[in-house]
């Protein structure tokens, strides 16, 4: 597998329209999941990445999918649903999803037969796309390309609403290191950790995000100059969405790497109802 190229080379040539969150959010996402991982899933994941952290490999999958080698992901890592359409009605197009995606990224992680070669792949890409998911745009609307031909203003600047969720909201909303965003946002009672992650699946955090996505589409028509209210209004659904993404990563990964994690998540069950 090829995976060589060096990421501060690459980092500064990715296009906006591949990214989910920007890198400090899906950093966030994955420094979340790592404090919650068991030490079993940790040493785990460790090993598989050579000792690396998987915030190191976060943003891994924005750069790699503009390689010739990774280009076939370009598509997994959104999902489009046009103004209209049922969640539930829209079949993935041939090339993939963020949704077909996760499901089969992390069977290859509980793939007791995949090789170390393999599981890397997979593990670098699910900790991306679990950030992808939860980006409210990567579940926009196919006639603007997920909100990268949906005109609006940020600060009187001409930008896209897919730009402004990328980077531009949480960077506004807080100017914290991702240490300090999992610090200030990663207080859930146990309970609430159930809330957030029992039963859980692609299929059902995609429905969940594609249903703000519509609010996001409401509250900001075209030509909406983005503001201090707006970022006021909109800071609590972005921290909750990287508290969800990193919650629900941490229960994929210790149900992978841990053979005594009881995981909360309901995605080996559904696939066994499917059969």
């Amino acid at each position: 597998m090829k995976r060589s190229f060096m990421l501060p080379i690459l980092s500064g040539l990715v296009a906006l329209s591949a990214m989910g969150w920007g890198q400090k959010g899906h950093d966030t996402t994955a420094f979340i999941a790592e404090n919650h991982l068991t030490p079993a899933a940790k040493a785990a994941v460790e090993e598989i990445l050579d000792g690396k952290s998987i915030v190191y490999y976060a943003n891994w999958a924005d750069n790699a999918c503009h390689t010739e080698p990774y280009a076939y992901t370009k598509t997994w890592h959104y999902k489009n649903i046009d103004e209209g359409e049922k969640y539930s009605e829209v079949k993935d197009i041939k090339e993939g999803s963020v949704v077909s995606a996760l499901y089969d990224q992390i069977a290859i992680l509980n793939d007791t037969t995949a090789t170390k070669e393999q599981k890397w792949l997979a593990l670098v890409l699910t900790v991306h796309f679990l950030g992808d998911i939860h980006q409210p745009m990567h579940m926009g609307r196919l006639s603007d390309k997920g909100g990268n031909r949906h005109n609006i203003k940020y600060f009187n600047s001409g930008t896209n609403l897919h730009s402004v969720w990328d980077s531009r909201l949480p960077e506004s909303a807080h100017k914290w290191s991702y240490t300090e965003w999992q610090q200030n946002i990663d207080r859930a009672t146990p309970e609430e950790i159930d809330l957030i992650v029992v039963g859980g699946t692609p299929y059902s955090w995609g429905e969940e995000t594609y249903e703000i996505a519509k609010k996001v589409y409401e509250n900001t028509p075209e030509g909406t100059n983005v503001a201090f209210d707006y970022i006021a209004d909109w800071t609590p659904v972005i921290e909750t969405q990287f508290l969800r993404g990193g919650l629900r990563l941490a229960d994929v990964l210790n149900e992978a790497f841990d053979s005594e994690y009881q995981a909360k998540n309901g995605i080996k069950k559904c696939a066994a109802q499917k059969k």
